[in-house]
């Protein structure tokens, strides 16, 4: 438990629940299929589309590209950049919504 009660994953579930973060997650899932189609269609091994998804999760996916190298490791770089960043949008997202009126449940 945190200071204020609520659990980690319970906070993270809340920043995910925003519809902004949503979209983002949305977006990034879309992006990711699309240069995975591109990629698997291109035979000539040179396709750069697996660029877009990564500066769509930057900075975050590119602190994770450091990990093994893997076709695997695009892929995970991408989801947890996007996680993390879908819920820094949402925790933004809701804190721009609140204003000057604290949320009491946080």
């Amino acid at each position: 438990m945190t200071g204020s009660g609520r659990s980690l994953l319970r906070r993270l579930r809340h920043a995910l629940s925003d519809v902004v973060a949503r979209v983002y997650l949305a977006a990034c899932a879309a992006l990711l299929v699309w240069a995975l189609v591109v990629t698997a269609g291109d035979s000539s091994d040179e396709s750069m589309a697996g660029v877009i998804p990564l500066l769509a999760t930057a900075p975050f996916s590119l602190v994770l590209l450091l990990l093994p190298d893997h076709e695997a490791m695009l892929v995970v770089a991408v989801v947890l950049g996007a996680v993390v960043n879908a819920v820094v949008i949402g925790w933004c997202s809701r804190a721009l919504r609140r204003g000057q009126n604290p949320d009491p449940s946080s």
